[in-house]
């Protein structure tokens, strides 16, 4: 990995323009490279299933708060004579929940994605770059990266983030080049890393995760969806994201505000891996079906893999 110089500063500023999707589905989308995923794309997509064997990749809703879960969602039940029901409460965005990023999600100097300014998004919610976008479901061809598997690590460190040239060498030795229109899920060990490093905050720098040369091989490939368990490898080493800190790193940048391309937040990919290798395969049928909020950030999800 040492032969794969870290691009430069001027480098990764440039990713900016080379990363851009805005304007490319018109002025006004706000689905962003979801229009990547043809019905082509979901037929073929739907052909890979051949076991019929499922596999969810979220995790259970975490009511407990703690470090890393300083928002938990709220359970409670209501109980009568012959019936029960349920209250849910959700803030959703942050380091616990499996949750899908809108493209109204990040901001970046006063814009978001297609160029739309922040100011679009209020308290009432909004008008562009809103996940109800994406009401009609998202389905497609999933690959996972297994880089843990790739590396033969247990998991990514915090001195050697996923790098974009490691996507397509762990894809080509999977056998699954990126297509357009894939949704690549990026499994780089989350459980193992906390596990070994129990001093480390899910949320709280540094950690380890992305590099941002990961959204121009993403943008390049015509990448429909960026999936992952470990987020943005943070502090960047970039001070044009890091001086000061910003709520998102580098790749929720480059890949919500320009590319467009939606985020799956705290995969559950310890279970896909685990499928992928049994099963022999790193393909397989996904689906995910985001809550029909109307002006949304984002939502809460529950993606199934299927072989």
């Amino acid at each position: 990995m040492s032969n794969h110089a870290l691009p430069t500063p001027e480098e990764v500023a440039g990713y900016f323009d080379l990363c851009s999707n805005w304007g490319r589905w018109g002025p006004d989308d706000s689905a962003g490279t979801i229009n990547l995923i043809t019905p082509e794309k979901r037929r073929r997509a739907a052909a890979l299933v051949r076991s019929g064997r499922t596999v969810s990749i979220a995790h259970p809703l975490a009511t407990v708060g703690g470090p890393g879960n300083w928002n938990p969602a709220q359970h409670w039940l209501r109980v009568g004579a012959d019936f029960s029901v349920d209250y849910l409460g959700l803030l959703f965005h942050g380091y616990a929940t499996t949750h899908i990023d809108a493209l109204c999600h990040i901001f970046w100097q006063g814009q978001m994605y297609n160029g739309k300014p922040a100011t679009e998004v209020t308290s009432l919610g909004a008008r562009a770059g809103a996940v109800d976008a994406w009401k009609d479901g998202i389905v497609t061809r999933g690959v996972l990266i297994d880089i843990p598997r790739f590396r033969g690590t247990p998991c990514v460190t915090l001195d050697a983030p996923v790098r974009g040239w490691e996507l397509e060498a762990a894809a080509a030795a999977q056998g699954t080049p990126l297509e357009p229109g894939d949704a690549v899920l990026v499994y780089s060990g989350r459980s193992a890393f906390y596990a070994a490093n129990p001093e480390r905050t899910p949320g709280v720098q540094p950690s380890p995760g992305l590099h941002a040369d990961t959204v121009p091989v993403l943008k390049r490939h015509d990448t429909a969806l960026l999936g992952w368990d470990m987020m943005d490898a943070r502090p960047s080493g970039y001070p044009l994201f890091d001086d000061p800190p910003r709520a998102g790193g580098p790749v929720h940048v480059l890949a919500i505000v320009f590319a467009g391309l939606p985020l799956l937040d705290n995969a559950n990919l310890d279970p896909l891996a685990a499928a992928c290798r049994e099963e022999g395969r790193w393909e397989f049928l996904l689906t995910i079906a985001p809550l029909n909020i109307r002006g949304g950030t984002g939502s809460p999800v529950n993606p199934i893999a299927i072989f």
